[in-house]
């Protein structure tokens, strides 16, 4: 700016000596030089200069005071409130702290009251002495939002061992209406209906909420190590023109007057990423519009799915999910240690796991628990469970890999087996008797697929981008999809999913 003002400033001074210089008598360095020539020349450019001073000081003015008024985020405003895990620690002991939450309930022994106070880490007992507090607590409500402040204690019989002695109370706000449900009980005794109808409430429960604390630990679980073994997490959509999984169980939509699916499993999708990133994963939810009303189905649900390129045989993808399960247990006992314990869980052991062949699972249960075998392409749940019953029995084993189903009833771009094509390089994943995981070798050279696909009576269209990442080059590869909330419903030993789904979505069920 300061070039454009001397600039502005020279051409403004030459215009005037050259109007002055022939308006005034003698000669030009006369006249260049005159006393009062010299004297207008110089009060002319005085003055404009101070306009120029007086306009950039306003501009500067203004731009200090914008200044001192803006304000600026710097990043997470940490709030001076003790945790949980301070407490329970002991580094708060006999300081002033302050908490918030929600009043869990509040029990009134006459002189003495207590608080709990319920944060998304536990519970917190609070002490209310009317003669020493100083304040009055007045009616407290249940569910209201309150900050406190206190006193630490040690208090064996408190939750984590220590308790709050009040000095004050804040209502940050309170319930227009009562509970529908006695959420503050240990255990929440009412049906399954009634708290899957009142679900954002059922879950202030305690217990109904550990379940759900579990299941963020074995989404958890799964993310971290397979980040740790090289994965790169992925995301799919939802939304498509065919269904990975074949047959007629698939959402149909309108998508902009042009037919539509909701995906079935992301397959197509993790298949096309092998050939970029050799490994990835994903956590997300899947569609089936199965008719079923069973305890062990839903019409939406979680699936953590990873497929992995360069694999030497189907047993790798067996290998990296009992990785999974190892790291996971770990986990659960290192930062779940509380749900645990809550929801009285006994973790399974995973050090190792056994495998067996399809039709040799069938034989075994047939014949020690003389049951006729009459399907024999698929699992019936009656056969899971006896699958699971017989290997907990014979081996002390929770989990059971059930390997190599017949081609029939498996997806077109499953492996057969080399030796046996009636049978494929693939397997499912039976936990305490239910199947939690589906996985295997896929397909991965062009033409094999195609046979695959004449074979089973099926046609191409739709499928071309996904073809077209076989014709020109695939790796081996394989991979396999979890049931997030049956893998939950097992280990924390429920026998109804829905009890394991935050929202459930059935035949009946879209709200809430």
């Amino acid at each position: 700016m300061s070039k454009r003002v001397g600039l502005h400033v020279g051409l403004r001074y030459n215009h005037r000596e050259s109007k002055d210089g022939l308006n005034a008598g003698g000669t030009a360095e006369q006249r260049r030089f005159a006393p009062e020539t010299v004297l207008k020349r110089s009060s002319g450019l005085f003055v404009y200069q101070v306009k120029v001073l007086l306009h950039l000081s306003w501009r500067l003015v203004f731009w200090l005071k914008r200044k001192d008024n803006m304000e600026f985020i710097s990043g997470i405003s940490k709030k001076e409130y003790a945790s949980i895990k301070e407490l329970a620690q002991g580094s708060c002991d006999g300081k002033t702290v302050l908490m918030e939450g929600m009043v869990h309930a509040v029990r009134d022994m006459g002189d003495v009251r207590f608080v709990i106070l319920r944060k998304a880490e536990g519970l917190v007992q609070c002490v209310y002495e009317e003669k020493t507090a100083g304040f009055e607590l007045g009616e407290l409500k249940d569910e209201s939002a309150i900050r406190v402040e206190g006193v630490v204690y040690e208090e064996k019989r408190a939750p984590f061992g220590r308790e709050l002695r009040l000095t004050s109370v804040t209502i940050l706000s309170e319930p227009s209406a009562a509970m529908p449900l006695p959420v503050n009980k240990w255990k929440l005794n009412t049906s399954l209906e009634a708290k899957l109808n009142y679900r954002p409430l059922s879950l202030r429960n305690l217990k109904e909420r550990a379940k759900f604390r579990i299941q963020e630990g074995i989404a958890r679980g799964f993310r971290e190590f397979l980040t740790t073994q090289g994965f790169t997490e992925i995301r799919t959509p939802k939304i498509g023109a065919k269904g990975a999984e074949g047959g007629s169980n698939v959402f149909k939509l309108d998508y902009f007057h042009r037919p539509a699916v909701l995906a079935q499993s992301p397959q197509f999708y993790k298949q096309m990423m092998v050939g970029v990133f050799d490994r990835v994963f994903e956590t997300g939810p899947v569609f089936r519009a199965e008719k079923h009303n069973t305890k062990r189905h839903l019409n939406e649900y979680t699936s953590l799915d990873f497929e992995m390129g360069f694999i030497d045989s189907f047993q790798d993808i067996m290998a990296m999910e009992t990785g999974f399960l190892q790291y996971t247990m770990e986990l659960l006992k290192k930062d779940y240690k509380t749900e645990l314990d809550m929801l009285d869980i006994t973790l399974p052991k995973v050090d190792e796991i056994p495998q067996v062949r399809f039709d040799e699972a069938k034989r075994l249960v047939a014949e020690k628990y003389n049951r006729q075998i009459r399907n024999p392409y698929d699992l019936e749940p009656e056969e899971e469970a006896l699958i699971g019953r017989y290997f907990e029995e014979e081996y002390g084993a929770d989990f059971v890999f059930v390997t190599h189903y017949p081609s029939k009833k498996r997806p077109f771009y499953a492996m057969d087996d080399p030796d046996d094509k009636t049978f494929t390089q693939s397997f499912d994943l039976l936990f305490k008797g239910l199947e939690v995981t589906t996985g295997g070798q896929r397909i991965h050279e062009y033409q094999m697929l195609l046979d695959k696909i004449e074979a089973k009576g099926m046609t191409t269209e739709g499928m071309d981008q996904y073809l077209d990442i076989f014709k020109h080059g695939m790796p081996p590869h394989g991979g396999l999809g979890i049931g997030l909330e049956r893998l939950t419903m097992k280990l924390i030993g429920e026998d109804n999913v829905r009890e394991t789904c935050l929202f459930p979505r059935d035949l009946s069920r879209l709200e809430p």
